[in-house]
């Protein structure tokens, strides 16, 4: 095979841009093995540009319960089609790697059904599917290192390269596709800076795709100031009726601070050039797969038209206080003269060091501001910023508020969406003994009443819907997993006065509310767990108002009504407040008979929110010994009652 007809198509399917790191450097690898290389995420391609590839290498992960995530799901339908005949991919040659979460169910079956189709449209496997696990200790390159390896190797068995060419070696710099420029006659710096305020990120607002400008109407911190966790329930208003659901997020895209910009800058002797207008320029001018122009850089901003700086590519777009990926290093390397930081930074790429580097990055949270403070030799070219640096992407935020909360009505007359999260601000001292903070969450902590961000709004995977209102709601949350619960228990309140609309014998629509319905909305149990109950019981007296007083809430609804409405009952845990620690599943044996009476004899839905570490394993382990003792079951019947019970959509979970 010659080398103009050696091509790869990787593609990714991503939701936070990991499965996007990982086809990315899975592009770099073919690039290196010569192939003429395009990533792309898979709503970008059409089926038959599939076959213009030599190889097709596809990186997805799963979210939700078993979904595709949003950028392959146009890809997945065009996949899933019946008019395509047997055997039509049968010229594809492919491989998959799966992002997944072990905690869920559904572990990897995104990638496990993507790779399934196309086999069964006749594809061909060039190498065993790769699958990372979210709860692996070393993230994902525990498995993607090995795995990348095994694919190097049947990619040079299978497509030898031609007798004198060898593949690109590590210590040659690969060309990028995107290069910055300062535009002509641009000597001078760019006019007025946005507003800021002393060491917080400018005020200016983000040209993020698809987004909508929410005004901050409180930010409140709701844990005292002497507790070492800072929680803060922020509203938002948005112009316009916006609807969202139980379990939807709201994106928030963060900024850098502008100390840690300054910084950066001073580091690389920039200070001078730091405000000259720049433009891209693409390196590369066409793609093999026929479709132009060529994407354009791989984040959601539709920035490339605006006027950029140094200054505003580090402060809006660029993650330089992220955890540097295995590959920065494999990069910056080639910017230093200096042997030894050279081959130390060299030994952060290596497969046998994996370890290492974990407890270099990982471990105490290091930034790619601090590893190249450390490491002062490197001198990366501000041609290649956009190159090295990662692009930085939004956050998602469970909604916490539903219901009547939806909307705020002005003194105008004017109706805006109002949403509200519940937050904790990630603020912690690491290992090596330095403070460390969230990128986005040290963002939303400076952020103003009456200031306006850029957001962005992502369905959920509760799949929470009218039909189900009857249903019994059995809700575990631990932390600000309680957002989303909150969201579902006042979307249930509005339920029990809403009109039900549902058609006669004739066929005719007719209407009639909770109180003259077949069925009344169903309770609702919440399980909640926290570290203590003074100053982490989130909404407790909401809680409390909603068990005790529902026919004061809302004045709305008739007295008939009233007594129709859902009961709510609140059990919890709270780990520190005794010598015996007590957590959400401990809640579950106990109200054993109550739990098993709504969950299997009322046919109840059973929502997990929270961290996604031991918690969810935990409370299903609870829930099989719950149908073990009230439903006198052996543990495997146990076990396969509650699998049914996932199939089949009853148990949700949305965990991070």
């Amino acid at each position: 095979m010659s080398l103009v007809d050696r091509t790869a198509l990787v593609l990714y399917g991503s939701e936070t841009g990991n499965a996007q790191d990982v086809a990315e450097e899975l592009g770099r690898l073919t690039e290196r093995l010569r192939f003429s290389t395009e990533v792309k995420d898979l709503n970008s391609v059409e089926l038959n540009q599939l076959l213009r590839a030599t190889v097709v290498i596809i990186a997805i992960s799963t979210t939700g319960q078993g979904n595709l995530p949003a950028n392959s799901r146009k890809f997945w339908r065009t996949l899933r089609s019946v008019r395509l005949p047997p055997g039509c991919l049968n010229k594809v040659r492919m491989t998959v790697f799966g992002l997944g979460d072990s905690s869920y169910s559904q572990f990897n079956w995104a990638a496990r059904k993507l790779h399934k189709r196309l086999i069964q449209l006749g594809a061909q496997s060039i190498c065993d599917r790769g699958e990372a696990d979210e709860q692996d200790s070393e993230g994902t390159d525990g498995q993607l290192i090995p795995w990348s390896l095994k694919l190097r190797e049947t990619l040079l068995e299978q497509y030898p390269l031609p007798d004198g060419i060898d593949p690109i070696p590590d210590n040659i710099l690969l060309r990028p596709k995107l290069l910055l420029e300062f535009l002509p006659d641009s000597s001078d710096p760019l006019g007025t800076a946005p507003i800021q305020r002393e060491d917080s990120p400018p005020d200016d607002l983000l040209p993020v795709l698809g987004s909508h400008t929410a005004t901050l109407y409180s930010n409140k911190r709701i844990t005292p100031v002497t507790h070492w966790q800072d929680v803060r329930h922020l509203t938002f208003s948005l112009p316009g009726t916006i609807p969202y659901a139980p379990g939807d997020a709201m994106t928030i895209y963060p900024k850098n601070f502008p100390s840690d910009v300054s910084q950066f800058i001073s580091l690389f002797d920039w200070t001078s050039i730091a405000d000259r207008p720049l433009h891209f320029v693409r390196m590369v001018t066409h793609d093999f797969t026929g479709a132009s122009p060529l994407p354009p850089p791989p984040i959601n901003h539709g920035f490339l038209a605006s006027p950029l700086t140094i200054r505003t590519l580090l402060t809006n777009h660029l993650d330089i206080m992220s955890i540097p990926r295995r590959s920065f290093f494999s990069l910056v390397a080639h910017f230093t003269t200096d042997e030894f930081q050279r081959n130390r930074l060299l030994e952060f790429t290596n497969p046998e060091f994996i370890d290492e580097l974990f407890d270099y990055t990982t471990r105490p949270r290091r930034s790619i501001l601090e590893v190249l403070q450390e490491f002062e030799t490197v001198k990366i070219p501000w041609q290649w910023l956009c190159t090295i640096i990662p692009f930085m992407r939004g956050r998602q935020f469970s909604i916490a508020s539903g219901g009547i909360h939806n909307l705020i009505s002005l003194p105008n007359g004017e109706l805006r969406t109002k949403v509200e999260l519940l937050v904790a601000i990630v603020k912690y001292k690491t290992v090596i003994k330095r403070i460390r903070q969230g990128v986005c969450t040290r963002y939303i902590a400076s952020l103003r009443p009456d200031q306006d961000i850029t957001v962005t709004f992502h369905k959920g995977d509760l799949h929470v819907s009218r039909a189900e209102a009857d249903k019994s709601a059995i809700m575990i949350a631990t932390g600000t997993g309680v957002a989303p619960m909150r969201s579902l228990i006042w979307e249930r309140v509005k339920w029990a006065g809403e009109p039900i609309i549902k058609q006669n014998a004739n066929g005719e629509q007719e209407s009639n509310t909770g109180i003259d319905s077949p069925v009344s909305p169903g309770p609702n149990l919440l399980f909640f767990g926290n570290r203590n109950r003074a100053a982490d019981f989130f909404f407790q007296d909401e809680w409390t108002y909603l068990a005790d007083q529902w026919t004061r809430w809302p004045t709305s609804i008739t007295p008939e009504i009233q007594s129709k409405l859902p009961a709510l009952a609140v059990f919890t845990a709270f780990s520190r407040d005794q010598r015996h620690k007590i957590y959400v599943q401990d809640l579950l044996v106990e109200q054993s008979a109550l739990v098993y009476d709504h969950l299997v004899n009322r046919q109840g839905i059973v929502f997990i929110c929270g961290s996604s570490g031991k918690m969810p394993t935990s409370v299903k382990d609870a829930l099989v010994k719950v149908l073990e003792k009230e439903g006198e079951m052996e543990r495997m019947a146990a076990e396969g009652y509650l699998a049914g019970l996932e199939k089949g959509g009853r148990i949700r979970q949305d965990t991070w």
